[in-house]
Protein backbone atom coordinates (compact mmCIF):
# COMPACT_ATOMS: atom_id res chain seq x y z
CA UNK A 1 0.00 0.00 0.00
CA UNK A 2 2.88 2.34 0.78
CA UNK A 3 4.39 1.67 -2.65
CA UNK A 4 1.03 2.19 -4.32
CA UNK A 5 0.60 5.48 -2.47
CA UNK A 6 4.03 6.63 -3.59
CA UNK A 7 3.22 5.70 -7.18
CA UNK A 8 -0.06 7.56 -6.97
CA UNK A 9 1.68 10.66 -5.62
CA UNK A 10 4.36 10.46 -8.32
CA UNK A 11 1.71 10.09 -10.98
CA UNK A 12 -0.23 13.05 -9.56
CA UNK A 13 2.94 15.16 -9.44
CA UNK A 14 3.77 14.27 -13.08
CA UNK A 15 0.23 15.13 -14.17
CA UNK A 16 0.41 18.45 -12.33
CA UNK A 17 3.73 19.26 -13.98
CA UNK A 18 2.27 18.46 -17.40
CA UNK A 19 -0.72 20.70 -16.70
CA UNK A 20 1.53 23.56 -15.59
CA UNK A 21 3.74 23.09 -18.65
CA UNK A 22 0.62 23.02 -20.82
CA UNK A 23 -0.28 26.51 -19.64
CA UNK A 24 2.86 27.95 -21.24
CA UNK A 25 1.91 30.50 -23.91
CA UNK A 26 4.33 29.28 -26.55
CA UNK A 27 3.85 25.59 -25.80
CA UNK A 28 0.10 25.97 -26.07
CA UNK A 29 0.41 28.05 -29.24
CA UNK A 30 2.74 25.48 -30.80
CA UNK A 31 0.31 22.66 -30.02
CA UNK A 32 -2.63 24.58 -31.45
CA UNK A 33 -0.66 25.49 -34.56
CA UNK A 34 0.32 21.90 -35.34
CA UNK A 35 -3.27 20.79 -34.88
CA UNK A 36 -4.33 23.20 -37.62
CA UNK A 37 -4.28 21.25 -40.88
CA UNK A 38 -4.45 24.35 -43.05
CA UNK A 39 -1.46 25.85 -41.22
CA UNK A 40 0.53 22.63 -41.65
CA UNK A 41 -0.34 22.56 -45.33
CA UNK A 42 0.81 26.17 -45.65
CA UNK A 43 4.04 25.32 -43.84
CA UNK A 44 4.61 22.43 -46.25
CA UNK A 45 4.08 24.79 -49.21
CA UNK A 46 6.56 27.31 -47.80
CA UNK A 47 9.18 24.62 -47.19
CA UNK A 48 8.72 23.43 -50.76
CA UNK A 49 9.13 26.96 -52.18
CA UNK A 50 12.15 27.76 -50.00
CA UNK A 51 13.89 24.50 -50.96
CA UNK A 52 13.19 25.23 -54.62
CA UNK A 53 14.66 28.72 -54.27
CA UNK A 54 17.74 27.53 -52.38
CA UNK A 55 18.62 24.38 -54.29
CA UNK A 56 16.85 24.77 -57.62
CA UNK A 57 19.98 25.97 -59.39
CA UNK A 58 21.72 22.71 -58.51
CA UNK A 59 19.15 20.88 -60.64
CA UNK A 60 19.24 23.29 -63.58
CA UNK A 61 21.33 22.33 -66.63
CA UNK A 62 21.24 25.89 -67.96
CA UNK A 63 22.03 29.18 -66.29
CA UNK A 64 19.64 32.09 -65.98
CA UNK A 65 21.27 34.07 -68.82
CA UNK A 66 22.48 31.26 -71.07
CA UNK A 67 20.67 31.17 -74.42
CA UNK A 68 19.77 27.94 -76.19
CA UNK A 69 20.10 28.93 -79.83
CA UNK A 70 18.52 25.63 -80.85
CA UNK A 71 15.08 26.83 -79.73
CA UNK A 72 15.43 30.61 -79.94
CA UNK A 73 13.18 32.10 -82.59
CA UNK A 74 11.61 28.73 -83.49
CA UNK A 75 7.98 27.72 -83.17
CA UNK A 76 6.50 27.67 -79.70
CA UNK A 77 6.18 23.90 -79.45
CA UNK A 78 9.94 23.39 -79.89
CA UNK A 79 10.72 25.56 -76.87
CA UNK A 80 8.31 23.81 -74.55
CA UNK A 81 9.12 21.78 -71.42
CA UNK A 82 11.43 18.87 -72.12
CA UNK A 83 13.58 16.56 -70.02
CA UNK A 84 15.70 15.56 -73.01
CA UNK A 85 17.34 18.94 -73.55
CA UNK A 86 17.31 19.97 -69.88
CA UNK A 87 14.63 22.67 -70.19
CA UNK A 88 12.32 21.30 -67.52
CA UNK A 89 10.01 24.35 -67.68
CA UNK A 90 10.72 25.17 -71.32
CA UNK A 91 12.36 28.37 -72.57
CA UNK A 92 11.28 31.96 -72.99
CA UNK A 93 11.08 33.81 -76.32
CA UNK A 94 14.85 34.51 -76.17
CA UNK A 95 15.80 30.88 -75.65
CA UNK A 96 16.66 31.23 -71.95
CA UNK A 97 15.89 28.35 -69.59
CA UNK A 98 12.65 29.08 -67.73
CA UNK A 99 13.50 26.71 -64.88
CA UNK A 100 16.61 28.71 -63.93
CA UNK A 101 14.75 32.00 -64.35
CA UNK A 102 11.88 30.77 -62.18
CA UNK A 103 14.39 29.82 -59.47
CA UNK A 104 15.88 33.32 -59.55
CA UNK A 105 12.43 34.90 -59.69
CA UNK A 106 11.37 32.96 -56.61
CA UNK A 107 14.55 33.99 -54.79
CA UNK A 108 14.01 37.68 -55.51
CA UNK A 109 10.29 37.63 -54.71
CA UNK A 110 10.94 35.91 -51.38
CA UNK A 111 13.77 38.34 -50.63
CA UNK A 112 11.56 41.36 -51.37
CA UNK A 113 8.78 39.96 -49.19
CA UNK A 114 10.97 39.00 -46.24
CA UNK A 115 13.36 41.98 -46.26
CA UNK A 116 10.55 44.45 -46.92
CA UNK A 117 8.53 42.96 -44.06
CA UNK A 118 11.56 43.10 -41.76
CA UNK A 119 11.99 46.82 -42.48
CA UNK A 120 8.28 47.45 -41.95
CA UNK A 121 8.26 45.48 -38.68
CA UNK A 122 11.31 47.24 -37.24
CA UNK A 123 10.19 50.77 -38.14
CA UNK A 124 6.52 50.21 -37.31
CA UNK A 125 7.21 48.49 -33.99
CA UNK A 126 9.61 51.14 -32.73
CA UNK A 127 7.35 53.97 -33.90
CA UNK A 128 4.16 52.49 -32.42
CA UNK A 129 5.76 51.43 -29.13
CA UNK A 130 7.30 54.87 -28.61
CA UNK A 131 4.05 56.70 -29.38
CA UNK A 132 1.93 54.40 -27.23
CA UNK A 133 4.26 54.40 -24.22
CA UNK A 134 4.91 58.13 -23.93
CA UNK A 135 1.44 59.25 -25.02
CA UNK A 136 0.37 62.89 -24.81
CA UNK A 137 1.54 65.37 -27.40
CA UNK A 138 4.25 63.08 -28.73
CA UNK A 139 1.67 60.38 -29.37
CA UNK A 140 -0.64 62.82 -31.15
CA UNK A 141 2.19 64.19 -33.28
CA UNK A 142 3.52 60.77 -34.28
CA UNK A 143 0.13 59.24 -35.05
CA UNK A 144 -1.09 62.27 -36.99
CA UNK A 145 1.99 61.85 -39.16
CA UNK A 146 0.96 58.23 -39.71
CA UNK A 147 -2.59 59.30 -40.62
CA UNK A 148 -1.27 61.79 -43.17
CA UNK A 149 1.00 59.19 -44.76
CA UNK A 150 -1.85 56.66 -44.88
CA UNK A 151 -3.92 59.17 -46.84
CA UNK A 152 -1.30 59.20 -49.62
CA UNK A 153 -1.62 56.34 -52.16
CA UNK A 154 1.33 54.11 -51.26
CA UNK A 155 1.66 52.73 -54.78
CA UNK A 156 2.12 56.26 -56.11
CA UNK A 157 4.85 56.88 -53.52
CA UNK A 158 6.63 53.63 -54.41
CA UNK A 159 6.52 54.34 -58.15
CA UNK A 160 7.79 57.88 -57.51
CA UNK A 161 10.71 56.56 -55.43
CA UNK A 162 11.68 54.06 -58.13
CA UNK A 163 11.49 56.69 -60.87
CA UNK A 164 13.48 59.28 -58.90
CA UNK A 165 16.18 57.08 -57.38
CA UNK A 166 16.55 54.33 -59.93
CA UNK A 167 14.93 50.97 -60.57
CA UNK A 168 17.38 48.89 -58.57
CA UNK A 169 16.66 45.86 -56.44
CA UNK A 170 17.98 47.68 -53.35
CA UNK A 171 15.62 50.59 -53.91
CA UNK A 172 12.78 48.13 -54.32
CA UNK A 173 13.60 46.55 -50.94
CA UNK A 174 13.75 49.92 -49.20
CA UNK A 175 10.74 51.41 -50.97
CA UNK A 176 8.44 48.46 -50.27
CA UNK A 177 9.52 48.34 -46.62
CA UNK A 178 9.25 52.06 -45.90
CA UNK A 179 5.67 52.38 -47.15
CA UNK A 180 4.37 49.32 -45.30
CA UNK A 181 5.15 50.13 -41.67
CA UNK A 182 2.18 52.43 -41.10
CA UNK A 183 -0.43 49.79 -40.24
CA UNK A 184 2.12 47.99 -38.08
CA UNK A 185 2.72 51.16 -36.04
CA UNK A 186 -1.01 51.56 -35.32
CA UNK A 187 -1.38 47.95 -34.20
CA UNK A 188 1.70 48.15 -31.96
CA UNK A 189 0.54 51.46 -30.47
CA UNK A 190 -2.80 49.95 -29.48
CA UNK A 191 -1.12 46.99 -27.78
CA UNK A 192 1.36 49.28 -26.03
CA UNK A 193 -1.44 51.43 -24.60
CA UNK A 194 -2.80 48.29 -22.95
CA UNK A 195 0.56 46.99 -21.72
CA UNK A 196 1.88 50.20 -20.20
CA UNK A 197 -0.78 50.16 -17.46
CA UNK A 198 0.13 46.68 -16.24
CA UNK A 199 1.43 46.29 -12.69
CA UNK A 200 4.94 45.21 -13.63
CA UNK A 201 5.34 48.24 -15.92
CA UNK A 202 4.20 50.58 -13.15
CA UNK A 203 6.57 48.86 -10.73
CA UNK A 204 9.46 49.36 -13.14
CA UNK A 205 8.63 53.05 -13.45
CA UNK A 206 8.32 53.36 -9.67
CA UNK A 207 11.87 52.12 -9.09
CA UNK A 208 13.26 54.49 -11.71
CA UNK A 209 13.87 52.22 -14.70
CA UNK A 210 14.45 54.45 -17.78
CA UNK A 211 11.73 54.49 -20.43
CA UNK A 212 13.93 53.04 -23.22
CA UNK A 213 14.81 50.09 -20.98
CA UNK A 214 11.14 49.47 -20.13
CA UNK A 215 10.23 49.51 -23.81
CA UNK A 216 13.07 47.15 -24.71
CA UNK A 217 12.71 44.69 -21.83
CA UNK A 218 9.01 44.71 -21.04
CA UNK A 219 6.97 46.20 -23.90
CA UNK A 220 8.63 44.73 -26.99
CA UNK A 221 8.87 41.11 -25.71
CA UNK A 222 5.12 41.12 -25.06
CA UNK A 223 4.46 42.27 -28.62
CA UNK A 224 6.24 39.33 -30.26
CA UNK A 225 3.05 37.36 -30.86
CA UNK A 226 1.16 40.19 -32.53
CA UNK A 227 4.17 41.31 -34.55
CA UNK A 228 4.91 37.76 -35.73
CA UNK A 229 1.38 37.22 -37.00
CA UNK A 230 1.25 40.58 -38.75
CA UNK A 231 4.69 40.07 -40.31
CA UNK A 232 3.66 36.66 -41.66
CA UNK A 233 0.58 38.18 -43.29
CA UNK A 234 2.62 41.15 -44.53
CA UNK A 235 5.05 39.07 -46.59
CA UNK A 236 2.50 38.02 -49.25
CA UNK A 237 1.33 41.63 -49.55
CA UNK A 238 4.93 42.63 -50.20
CA UNK A 239 5.26 39.96 -52.87
CA UNK A 240 2.02 41.14 -54.50
CA UNK A 241 3.29 44.73 -54.49
CA UNK A 242 6.60 43.73 -56.05
CA UNK A 243 4.79 41.66 -58.66
CA UNK A 244 2.57 44.57 -59.59
CA UNK A 245 5.56 46.90 -59.86
CA UNK A 246 7.43 44.36 -62.01
CA UNK A 247 4.31 43.88 -64.13
CA UNK A 248 4.46 47.62 -64.87
CA UNK A 249 8.13 47.31 -65.84
CA UNK A 250 9.43 49.28 -62.83
CA UNK A 251 10.70 46.35 -60.77
CA UNK A 252 13.88 44.34 -61.18
CA UNK A 253 15.67 44.85 -64.46
CA UNK A 254 17.29 42.41 -66.86
CA UNK A 255 19.15 40.14 -66.60
CA UNK A 256 17.60 39.73 -63.13
CA UNK A 257 13.98 38.73 -62.86
CA UNK A 258 11.18 38.08 -60.38
CA UNK A 259 7.98 36.10 -60.41
CA UNK A 260 6.03 39.24 -61.27
CA UNK A 261 8.30 40.00 -64.22
CA UNK A 262 8.06 36.41 -65.46
CA UNK A 263 4.27 36.48 -65.20
CA UNK A 264 4.22 39.72 -67.16
CA UNK A 265 6.38 38.19 -69.90
CA UNK A 266 4.29 35.01 -69.96
CA UNK A 267 1.03 36.94 -70.21
CA UNK A 268 2.41 38.85 -73.18
CA UNK A 269 3.23 35.68 -75.14
CA UNK A 270 0.30 33.45 -74.15
CA UNK A 271 -1.44 34.10 -77.48
CA UNK A 272 1.46 32.36 -79.27
CA UNK A 273 0.82 29.08 -77.45
CA UNK A 274 3.69 29.37 -74.98
CA UNK A 275 1.56 28.47 -71.98
CA UNK A 276 4.57 27.34 -69.93
CA UNK A 277 5.98 30.87 -69.77
CA UNK A 278 2.95 31.86 -67.72
CA UNK A 279 2.00 28.58 -66.01
CA UNK A 280 5.19 27.78 -64.10
CA UNK A 281 5.94 31.26 -62.63
CA UNK A 282 2.24 31.66 -61.80
CA UNK A 283 2.23 28.30 -60.03
CA UNK A 284 5.11 29.24 -57.72
CA UNK A 285 3.61 32.68 -57.19
CA UNK A 286 0.27 31.20 -56.07
CA UNK A 287 1.91 28.49 -53.93
CA UNK A 288 4.04 31.12 -52.13
CA UNK A 289 1.05 33.35 -51.39
CA UNK A 290 -1.13 30.50 -50.18
CA UNK A 291 1.69 29.21 -47.97
CA UNK A 292 2.16 32.54 -46.19
CA UNK A 293 -1.56 33.16 -45.84
CA UNK A 294 -2.23 29.71 -44.34
CA UNK A 295 0.71 29.99 -41.94
CA UNK A 296 -0.33 33.52 -40.94
CA UNK A 297 -3.91 32.43 -40.25
CA UNK A 298 -2.61 29.47 -38.27
CA UNK A 299 -0.37 31.68 -36.12
CA UNK A 300 -3.21 34.13 -35.56
CA UNK A 301 -5.51 31.34 -34.35
CA UNK A 302 -2.79 29.76 -32.22
CA UNK A 303 -1.91 33.01 -30.47
CA UNK A 304 -5.50 34.26 -30.06
CA UNK A 305 -6.19 34.46 -26.30
CA UNK A 306 -9.97 34.37 -26.87
CA UNK A 307 -9.79 30.71 -27.95
CA UNK A 308 -7.86 29.46 -24.94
Amino acid sequence: MVIDSQKMRSLADATAREEVAGRSLWADARRRFFRNRAALFGLFLLVFVVLFALFGNALARWSNEEIDFGVMGMVAQEGGPSLANGHYFGTDDLGRDLFARTVQGTQISLAVGIIGSAIAVIVGTLWGATAGYFGGRLDNLMMRAVDILLAIPYMFVLILLLVMYGRSITMLFVGVGLISWLEMSRIVRGQTLTLKNREYIEAARAIGVPAPVIIRRHILPNLIGVVTVFATLLVPNMILTESFISFLGLGVQEPMTSLGALISEGAGTINYGTYWQLAFPLFFFIVTLFGFFFVGDGLRDALDPKDR
